[in-house]
């Protein structure tokens, strides 16, 4: 583990401009598979040391790398996090428009894979937190910008703060992910799930044997009718299945004896996940198992929260209108931050929902300035 630590003062007059450093994050790979956010991890660091602001950096992994910077309040009031990942999903086999890495802007927009998810709420901070520390005023409690690795599979990057005892400092919590500058209460859980079919080497020229990837299509047909009996929830669809990864066999002329399938299902808060564990094993024909491959928890505020709230105050005066409240099925580092916690939630990311994942991702520019001025004003508002 390699770690910098730079002391926070508050007389840097240096300027930032959050959409030159957002050209310079984007244009540099991050995407998970394979991760290597150590780049973004050093020029962040780096750029907040410059800001005067205090920063680690944690190489926990060889190339992943997490950052956790403050402004040290005096205490008197709880703190505020402000959440970010520095990775990106894979660009995919799409063909870009743009070169997926250029940060080019037109029209207003600027685009490359993690313009919208979640580089551009990551600079806004840094440009909120730059902010408050040059005022020199005092906060009443720590604003910590905590920025992950490896947030889009498995949450390396969260787990790794929930060893270093982070959790204990959140007083409330603040997440980027895209949202459009609407307010996102509510994150759905989400079950991995392997289904792993055993099966018996055959040969074509001779005994048949026991093909496991007929068992697994046997599975995956039942599956596909399954009926997950979810309560509703005012601001979420139904539960979700989907597959992701199919593998088995190995050669053409003989009958697979093994063939394993991950898949993922997204559940509203409140359902018990071991039931519809049990519910998936119910359906598994003979020869197929079900193992856990990892459960991220939902999240949750309530719509009259205080919190929320003043998220909500705080976006209209920026935005000129209400904000939506809405739920998503994507899941955050809230999800492992946030576990067994009762602390203030919200999601308000400059990037658009839909966007994540796609060809040609991009971010409206004049989003990822409000942005700046609405993470700003919720850091006055909780913490002066």
């Amino acid at each position: 583990m390699a770690t910098a630590t730079a002391q926070q003062t508050h007389t840097s007059q240096r300027p930032f401009d959050p959409i030159r450093f957002l050209q310079q994050i984007v244009a540099i790979d991050s995407c998970d598979p394979p991760g290597g956010e150590i780049e973004i991890a050093k020029l962040v660091h780096a750029e907040l040391q410059a800001l005067g602001v205090q920063s680690e950096l944690d190489e926990f992994l060889p190339r992943r790398a997490n950052v956790l910077a403050r402004i040290r309040g005096t205490g008197e009031k709880p703190n505020l996090v402000l959440s970010s990942h520095m990775d990106t999903v894979p660009i995919g086999t799409v063909p870009w428009q743009r070169p997926p890495f250029s940060g080019e802007v037109v029209d207003g927009r600027l685009y490359g894979r993690g313009s919208s998810d979640m580089k551009s709420a990551l600079v806004a901070m840094i440009a909120a937190a730059a902010r408050l520390a040059k005022t020199g005023q005092m906060l009443k409690g720590d604003l910590i910008l905590a920025f992950t690795a490896g947030e889009s599979a498995n949450l390396l990057g969260a787990r790794r703060f929930v060893e270093q005892g982070l959790k204990k400092e959140i007083g409330a919590f603040l997440c980027g992910e895209p949202s459009d500058l609407d307010i996102i209460i509510v994150e759905k859980a989400a079950l991995w799930l392997r289904a792993t079919a055993t099966g018996r080497l055959g040969h074509v020229s001779g005994k048949a044997g026991i093909n496991a990837i007929g068992a697994i299509h046997s599975f995956l047909t039942r599956l596909h009718t399954l009926d997950l009996d979810c309560p509703p929830h005012p601001l979420l669809d139904g539960p979700t299945i989907r597959v992701g990864r199919i593998q088995g066999g190995s050669a053409v002329n003989l009958t697979p004896d093994n063939c394993v399938v991950d898949f993922d299902i997204r559940l509203p808060p409140a359902v018990d996940y071991r039931e519809v564990v049990q519910q998936v094993e119910n359906i598994a024909p003979e020869h197929v198992t079900i193992s856990i491959l990892d459960f991220k928890p939902a999240v949750e505020s309530l719509p009259d929260d205080s919190f929320v709230k003043l998220c909500s105050d705080i976006c209209t005066r920026h935005r000129m209108r209400n904000p939506e409240i809405k739920g998503v099925s994507y899941y955050s580092d809230g999800t492992v931050l946030l576990e067994g916690l009762s602390v203030p939630f919200a999601i308000i990311g400059p990037g658009e929902l839909g966007l994540s994942g796609q060809a040609d991702e991009s971010v409206s520019i004049e989003n990822v300035l409000k942005a700046v001025e609405i993470y700003e004003d919720v850091a006055k508002a909780w913490l002066y």
